[in-house]
């Protein structure tokens, strides 16, 4: 009967995480679109900008209402640093992944029809899914 209920807190920390996760995505989706179609700087500094804002978000969610325990209760410094450690291994991942599906891929996207510029933008998509696992699963583990 534990396991139900171990298996029942992780799905609804997952889904809480989600919805926190869904609230950083839009700033870190906000400061890209802006970073790259209102000042027209480079996208992969636009993205480390916005997986920043992100991940400041993401924190405070995190401790405030996505995990019921915290391992590092009395150790924000260690928490935080931990946090964001899981955080730049993300951040690396998206730099990555956002590379691999911008410039590496830019053949696909001209093959339907896409300009790089859209690209650029819609590469953020399926990249924040992979990182969102990574996040999740990293910081559960590690944190709480």
């Amino acid at each position: 009967m534990a396991e139900d209920n171990t298996w029942k807190e992780l799905v609804a920390s997952f889904l809480r995480y989600l919805v926190a996760g869904g609230i950083a995505f839009l700033v870190d989706f906000a400061v890209l679109f802006l970073w790259v179609k209102v000042l027209d700087w480079h996208y992969l500094s636009g993205a480390a900008l916005g997986f920043c804002m992100g991940l400041l978000v993401t924190y405070i969610n995190s401790n405030m209402w996505v995990f019921r325990h915290r391992k590092l209760q009395d150790k924000q410094v260690a928490e935080f640093t931990i946090f964001t450690v899981v955080g730049l291994v993300g951040l690396g991942l998206t730099l990555l992944l956002m590379w691999l599906f911008v410039d590496v891929s830019a053949g696909v996207w001209s093959y339907f029809g896409i300009a790089r510029e859209n690209a650029e933008v819609l590469a953020k998509l399926p990249t924040e899914a992979l990182v969102l696992l990574w996040n999740f699963g990293g910081r559960k583990w590690l944190l709480y």
